[in-house]
């Protein structure tokens, strides 16, 4: 059996109180982030139908340090551009159980300065 530590059961026990809130439509889908200690991945999801639509993160861009505002701003205008190139202008914003600070912030502000709406 795998160990977790205190502070990753906290993450995910907040983060099923706001997935019961909020669900993706193939109108308004799911922009779900990951925050690990080394990278940043988001990805946007329909959740009616079960489908990853796009996905990208600091992983996927090589970029060399991941885990930093700058990466998390990267991803942010990455998703935005392959969001838009995919007609999908508006979102619901799943910030994954993290706190909304730092490089989850970073992202969700880069996303919107790319034009994301949520």
């Amino acid at each position: 059996m795998i160990k977790q530590n205190k502070r990753d059961v906290v993450r995910k026990r907040r983060h099923l109180r706001v997935r019961s809130k909020i669900s993706g439509t193939p109108e308004r889908p799911r922009l779900a982030i990951f925050r690990s200690n080394k990278h940043i991945s988001c990805q946007i999801i329909d959740d009616v139908a079960g489908h990853t639509l796009i996905s990208t993160g600091s992983l996927n861009l090589g970029l060399e340090h991941g885990g930093n505002v700058e990466a998390a701003k990267v991803v942010g205008e990455q998703i935005a551009k392959l969001a838009l190139s995919k007609g999908i202008k508006n979102v619901v914003f799943d910030r994954g159980g993290f706190l909304y600070h730092g490089r989850v912030k970073a992202l969700a502000e880069a996303a919107r300065e790319a034009g994301l709406e949520f």
